[in-house]
């Protein structure tokens, strides 16, 4: 079984990837049964599409690969706090678990005054808010 240290550091080697093309470096990965079903970097500036960050890259990719709108046994890693965008595309396709690094100063899904990532004021067919682990590398 691979270790969260393990997909953090992918998630930062997606993230330096990003950096180089301009982008803010964030990486993101989701896994089912300790297998890395999908990985994305932050691409809104080199796409030129606000919607491509790296969570939401990685969630399209999961459904494609999956055949599945249903990430209920997914696992999300990313090197930075969900935004209030991504974090309604995690609750949105049920994602079990959000494991984050760094927090984020602005709309982020856990601690900003906006929290959609760990609020019950969602719609009734979303599923419950996800375990959410503010991961640090001495943890591990």
């Amino acid at each position: 079984m691979k270790t969260y240290a393990y997909y953090m550091n992918r998630c930062e080697d997606l993230a330096n990837a990003a950096a180089k093309k301009g982008n803010s470096p964030v990486g993101a990965i989701i896994v089912k049964d300790d297998l890395i079903i999908s990985e994305a970097e932050e691409a809104g500036k080199s796409k030129n599409d606000v919607t491509c960050h790296a969570e939401i890259e990685a969630v399209r990719i999961a459904m494609k690969k999956l055949n599945s709108s249903d990430l209920s046994g997914c696992i999300l890693f990313t090197t930075h706090e969900p935004c209030i965008m991504c974090s309604y595309a995690i609750r949105f396709y049920k994602i079990k678990k959000v494991v984050y690094k760094n927090a984020v100063d602005y709309l982020g899904g856990v601690t900003s005054s906006m929290p959609l990532l760990i609020s019950d004021d969602v719609p009734s067919h979303w599923a419950k808010p996800p375990e959410i682990e503010h991961w640090q590398s001495e943890k591990e």
